[in-house]
């Protein structure tokens, strides 16, 4: 039997380079698409990027798009591609909303044109709730986003339903909430804390400047995180899927866990600068993730603390060998 093929956009991104290794071990052809730039950074993936086929392709060219399926040939099309920095977002609004929302649609058409059996899968954002309408969030609670990041996820996610009921798509969205790991990029905030407190340890630094500290997320591992989006492309139906923890934890619990994992209190290197703070502030962000766990049998299974001691070993790792430590 043939082995089956998937399309990763993204790959050179967190989850994309979980996905790929997910897929490998499945005995998945991984294809990754790139855009056709200087500044792409291959270090996640550079462990098994002989073992993947990168081709390139542009979220922004629908011809490229096209291209890129008819070349590929796919069974699975995974878009984790996007502008995905929230504060970011705002200094570049019409870029975000071009990418993350518009170069859904793209993908999409190029599914309908080049062939139509092809499953997809959409990287949703627990960031569609925003102000929360309710406490915790399911499938069917109401987006009201609170950045253009946001926004343009909300676009995204109906233009997959949409194709979904209008083309008879298997088009599944994976309305994910905040997963981090060691190769979370330094903007994030869970990486920031860990990177710092790394930092702060090695003695290569003696203070972490943050924002809100009383802000919460469901935090979880983005490893176990990427088995959820392929199981929601082994189902008979397609659906849309929260996926998460279903905890919370505030950002100083997040710096609390960090520090105290080195020996330190976080009270004494901790400053909160206004620089950091969001000009609109999402509350609280928790899923309920039932559904997910009813009928994919999906259960994360790395919890929180772990996840952060995970992050901070790692971080002292790189630091240590960087420095000659």
């Amino acid at each position: 039997m043939a082995k089956r093929r998937a399309l990763i956009t993204g790959i050179t991104g967190q989850d994309g380079s979980y996905l790929a290794e997910f897929l490998l071990e499945k005995d998945y052809e991984v294809i990754g698409m790139v855009r056709r730039t200087s500044t792409v950074n291959f270090t996640r993936i550079q462990h098994i990027q002989n073992r993947i086929h990168l081709i390139s392709g542009d979220l922004l060219d629908q011809g490229s798009l096209i291209s890129t399926v008819q070349e590929s040939e796919p069974h699975e099309i995974y878009n984790l591609a996007a502008q995905s920095f929230v504060p970011a977002s705002w200094k570049q609004p019409v870029f975000t909303g071009n990418v993350t929302g518009l170069g859904v649609t793209r993908m999409l058409e190029a599914i309908r044109t080049v062939n139509p059996e092809i499953r997809f899968y959409q990287a949703s954002s627990s960031e569609m709730f925003g102000k929360v309408q309710e406490v915790p969030q399911t499938e069917t609670t109401p987006f009201y986003p609170r950045s253009p990041y946001g926004v343009a996820k909300v676009y995204g996610h109906w233009i997959t339903v949409n194709y979904r009921e209008s083309y008879n798509l298997f088009a599944c969205s994976g309305i994910l909430f905040n997963h981090e790991s060691p190769r979370r990029g330094l903007e994030f905030v869970t990486r920031k804390v860990t990177y710092n407190v790394a930092k702060i340890k090695l003695g290569l630094a003696d203070e972490l400047a943050l924002g809100n500290l009383d802000a919460r997320r469901d935090w979880g591992f983005a490893g176990d995180y990427v088995q959820a989006m392929w199981l929601m492309l082994q189902q008979d139906q397609p659906d849309d899927y929260v996926v998460g923890t279903g905890e919370t934890h505030a950002v100083q619990e997040l710096c609390d866990a960090a520090f105290s994992h080195v020996g330190l209190d976080w009270h004494d290197y901790v400053v909160q600068d206004p620089r950091f703070m969001r000009p609109a502030e999402v509350d609280l962000l928790i899923s309920n993730p039932t559904k997910a766990r009813e009928r994919l049998a999906w259960i994360p299974e790395v919890t929180f603390t772990e996840l952060i001691q995970m992050m901070v070993d790692a971080d002292i790792q790189v630091l240590s060998a960087e420095h000659g430590l």
